[in-house]
């Protein structure tokens, strides 16, 4: 027995060498494996940028794909022993429905991708290079993915959304390197997401209407004889209660109210409140306004509502209760905190300006300064010549009845000129002005909010109360008046010098004193803002006309990879945007001298966008009316 032991532990002392060999050996196999891969990876970094969009490398991508690779030697992110990762699976899922966050799926390659891990998993040669190609393009389509959710698909100006401030400096590595590790990769996307609570409203409204589409795809409500009324017979009564059903308008009907081929009352109802969603007038009648709307496609509501959260992805979180004007919902919402929550926000019908191209009221972003209480109306220099100029000289009684007057200088103690001929030319040229006195009937009431900006744009009362009952308000110049100034008087003004409740702001903008001027102790952000859709926090979904057209030149400006098409200098980009916006249709037709050829055709949606950019219009008015030919595929 005592002289076996010395053979057993001179047995386990060569075993301890083997596996000490076989150890280092297979340490040696792994650092080779783990090198091959990071050369592979080195390799195939380039080729992953070029994937990544105009967007996201404006956003630095690019950059943040070479760190978060460098930080960990060129390692893989989403494969281990050459397998995919569970958080691999997770963000290929995650691209491939892309469209549950208003996102395309296309565009983060999400097909090739799962082709290249197929591929990978089923072993094909190369594999080394296969497994670089997919890890590095994967996180090429993740940070590409992580800078559209946080900064959205396009550059904001290009879409002609004026915003002062670039965004805060975003960390698209860090961001990335967090999803690789996420055990939680819903937490992880939602993390870089905006922190609106209307946003995840809206995001909710559009996995809301993408489970209606399916129960949507009949055929457009036939229109009636004239405008429909409770009581008549309508030969789309069942289609319409069907439609109005689904869209939450009206509570499922008995099945014997269901064949009534009537417009009755619990229709009307349903109109009524559908009406009341879509920004028309709530009268319960079906006029051809509402029968437009009921027939809009479900799939342009839900283009309507991932648009509108793009514009949300512009906005910076608020550091301070900011004021935000929606344009074609003609409303005003008035802060009381940072968070966007109803019960904290003073809201009010607005007026805005009109559709002509020099009246609209531009959306930008300002800081208001100072208010103004019995103000002056400075008419502006272009309303003088084109439409005041006019009127002084047909009836020379025109200054007095309006209460205008001709100062000659820009301050408020700027002398009155008498309005001879001499001074009419003056005042013509730009060398002499014409204002409003204060008062009741001054063009902007008895107050105005002043947020400097290029535009001249600002918010103030008016004279014309009644138009606050039209459904759409569109009648200003470009200004907004706001329907309740003392309301928004009283809360921007709760932390300026003197006691400013309401009763006081009543009383000095009713008050003998004019011009009275109070600066604000820190300026209040104003963002005047266009969506054409809204999550309410009682579960409502709004929709409303796109009023200007930006709607289209947004989807334009999407459909060029985030850039705008009116700077390219060539027909063809305008050909493919406009085609992948779905506002030029195309046709294949068979040659018998040479290959097919392809004709284009603008609809009438693309017409109008054209008009709206008139040194695009001149180049492009040969094909308005007429097919073009040799054109290239868009």
């Amino acid at each position: 027995m005592t002289s076996a032991l010395p053979a057993i532990a001179r047995h386990r002392v060569a075993f301890v060498f083997l596996a000490a060999g076989l150890l280092a050996g297979s340490m040696s196999v792994a650092a080779q494996t783990s090198a091959g891969v990071a050369t592979q990876i080195s390799a195939a970094l380039p080729g992953a940028a070029a994937l990544l969009g105009k967007s996201a490398l404006t956003h630095g991508a690019a950059a943040a794909l070479q760190q978060v690779y460098a930080a960990d030697g060129n390692q893989p992110l989403w494969t281990r022993e050459g397998t995919l990762t569970p958080q691999a699976r997770a963000l290929l899922e995650a691209l491939s429905q892309a469209d549950r966050y208003g996102l395309r799926t296309e565009d983060y390659g999400t097909a090739p991708l799962q082709q290249l891990a197929a591929a990978v998993q089923a072993g094909a040669s190369g594999r080394e290079a296969q497994l670089a190609r997919l890890d590095t393009h994967l996180s090429a389509a993740g940070l590409h993915f992580i800078s559209d959710l946080h900064f959205g698909r396009v550059d904001p100006q290009a879409a002609g959304f004026k915003l002062q401030e670039p965004r805060e400096p975003f960390d698209l590595a860090q961001a990335l390197a967090g999803l690789a590790a996420a055990t939680d990769e819903e937490g992880a996307i939602t993390a870089v997401e905006p922190v609106f609570y209307h946003y995840k409203l809206l995001k909710d409204a559009l996995a809301q209407y993408r489970k209606l589409a399916p129960a949507l795809g009949g055929a457009p409500l036939p229109s009636p004889a004239a405008s429909l009324k409770v009581g008549s017979p309508y030969a789309g009564a069942a289609a319409l209660r069907h439609l109005l059903e689904v869209l939450g308008d009206l509570p499922a009907a008995a099945p014997a109210a269901e064949a009534t081929p009537l417009f009755d009352e619990n229709l009307s109802a349903g109109v009524r409140h559908f009406q009341d969603r879509h920004g028309l007038a709530p009268d319960g009648v079906l006029g051809k306004g509402t029968l437009k709307a009921l027939n809009t496609p479900i799939a342009e509501r839900i283009r309507q509502i991932s648009l509108t959260l793009e514009r949300w992805r512009w906005l910076p979180p608020f550091k301070s209760p900011p004021i935000i004007v929606n344009i074609p919902q003609f409303r005003l919402f008035a802060f009381r905190t940072t968070e966007d929550r109803v019960a904290d926000i003073l809201q009010m019908r607005v007026i805005v300006g009109r559709t002509f191209a020099s009246s609209q009221t531009p959306v930008f972003e300002g800081d208001m300064r100072y208010v103004v209480l019995r103000p002056y109306w400075d008419v502006p220099a272009s309303i003088t010549r084109r439409e005041m100029l006019p009127k002084i000289e047909a009836n020379p009684q025109y200054l007095a009845r309006q209460r205008l007057e001709i100062v000659n200088g820009q301050g408020d103690a700027s002398p009155v000129v008498a309005a001879t001929p001499a001074n009419l030319e003056l005042l013509a040229a730009g060398k002499l002005r014409l204002r409003q006195q204060p008062g009741e009937d001054n063009a902007l009431g008895l107050v105005k909010f002043m947020f400097p900006n290029s535009y001249n744009v600002y918010l103030h009362s008016t004279p014309a109360h009644r138009l606050f009952q039209e459904t759409v308000r569109a009648f200003s110049h470009g200004c907004i008046r706001v329907a309740d100034p003392v309301a928004l008087a009283t809360l921007v003004l709760k932390d300026a010098p003197g006691d400013w409740t309401a009763q006081s702001v009543a009383a000095a903008m009713n008050g003998t004193k004019n011009s009275v001027r109070i600066n604000l102790p820190q300026p209040i952000q104003v963002l005047i803002l266009y969506g054409t859709a809204l999550a309410t926090e009682d579960g409502a979904v709004l929709f409303f006309e796109d009023l200007y057209g930006y709607e289209i030149a947004k989807r334009l400006a999407i459909a060029n990879d985030g850039a705008s098409i009116f700077k390219e200098g060539t027909i063809y980009p305008v050909l493919r945007a406009l085609s992948a916006a779905d506002l030029l249709t195309s046709r294949i037709v068979p040659s018998y001298s040479g290959p097919p050829r392809r004709y284009y055709r603008i609809t009438d949606s693309g017409r109008a966008v054209l008009s709206e950019w008139t040194s695009l219009w001149q180049g492009t008015r040969s094909f308005v009316d007429k097919f073009i030919e040799k054109a290239p595929p868009p």
